[in-house]
């Protein structure tokens, strides 16, 4: 079977001043983990997160004083804010009272018919859209005893079954996201629900775990996912600073080749011949090249016998030898430097670029 090109054709859905759908770009997505009721944490936290490549935020609503906050911080960010919302519907209205550009629910957790067309009535006012989540970790009981146990089948019918109310309520600015901690049964839902609706997709793969853990089951998920041409916008999930979401969440973009943008270390894995702490220079390479806005590949090597060969794919790389280093462009040695100025001389390149 052939690549459909599924984000081609979802609805096109404007988040503030964004849009995804439509084949737009994948956008990235992340959640701050401060109280949002702390304005001063929660703004510092987004606008690090701005900085590191962030397109739009998402923030939990627990209690009034945090819907309020909403449009205090809004005043001082520069993307769309999401407001995440469990349970309580009056916390949905009053984040989107506050300026919230898309709200998150899950009907289901919201409570009576009543309470979900009342959401639905303020979002259609302020033509606000509306991510309506599902988590298998929340599937009704009737769709667990139907399919025999949580199953991605179960997961898309409990999703449409919510998208159903809300068009029911005569609504369609919706945003579907489906979320499983089990990796392959996540990537199943996400095939039947692109052949089911053309909604946009926000996908994820939920509480994916630690930094090391996380990142590999969400690069494996959302790079089987995407790879189908599914998925309009994206959040890697892990437990920890939320920056590193981002810097994850744009490398697995790059990598499926549905991005360009940023600079790419490359580096040998070592081996008996190096004779440099390579593993603490790749390290300070790619922390160095994280701000610098070139679209090339950065070499880092251990050696002379492969580093030049190596590097000949790389636009630029350096190679460590005992006390001194190489500077490489394109497989020709440029200039030998002293080891310890091997960092700078690769900055000064990179920072004079194309001069």
């Amino acid at each position: 079977m052939g690549i459909h090109m599924y984000r081609d054709h979802t609805k096109v859905i404007k988040i503030g001043d964004k849009i995804i759908g439509g084949g737009n770009p994948i956008l990235i997505q992340s959640m701050t983990n401060t109280r949002t009721e702390d304005v001063e944490a929660t703004v510092a936290q987004i606008l690090r997160l701005e900085k590191a490549g962030c397109e739009i935020i998402r923030c939990t609503v627990p209690t009034i004083e945090a819907a309020e906050a909403i449009g205090k911080i809004k005043k001082q960010i520069h993307i769309p804010l999401v407001a995440d919302i469990h349970f309580d519907y009056k916390m949905a209205i009053a984040a989107m009272e506050n300026g919230a550009d898309k709200i998150r629910i899950n009907p289901g957790n919201i409570g009576s018919r009543e309470k979900v067309a009342a959401v639905v009535a303020v979002a259609k006012e302020r033509n606000i859209p509306i991510r309506v989540g599902v988590n298998s970790g929340s599937l009704e009981k009737e769709l667990v005893e139907k399919y025999h146990g949580v199953t991605a089948e179960g997961i898309v019918e409990s999703a449409l079954d919510k998208v159903g109310i809300i068009e029911d309520l005569g609504y369609d600015n919706m945003v579907i996201s489906i979320k499983s901690s089990d990796v392959m049964m996540c990537v199943k839902a996400h095939e039947i629900l692109a052949e089911k609706t053309n909604y946009p997709l926000h996908v994820g793969i939920t509480e994916s775990g630690t930094v090391q853990s996380g990142n590999i089951k969400s690069a494996i998920g959302l790079g089987i996912i995407l790879n189908q041409g599914i998925g309009d916008t994206i959040r890697v999930s892990l437990t920890g600073d939320p920056v590193e979401e981002i810097k994850s969440a744009k490398l697995i973009l790059r990598t499926l080749g549905l991005r360009k943008g940023g600079i790419e270390v490359v580096s040998c894995p070592t081996c008996g011949r190096t004779r440099i702490d390579l593993i603490g220079l790749a390290n300070q390479v790619e922390a160095m090249v994280a701000d610098i806005p070139l679209d090339i590949k950065v070499a880092v090597m251990g050696c002379a016998v492969n580093g030049p060969g190596e590097a000949k794919e790389a636009d630029i790389g350096i190679a460590g030898g005992q006390g001194e280093g190489l500077l490489i462009k394109r497989g020709e040695i440029v200039k030998k430097v002293p080891e310890d100025q091997l960092l700078d001389t690769l900055r000064e390149e990179l920072l004079h670029w194309g001069e």
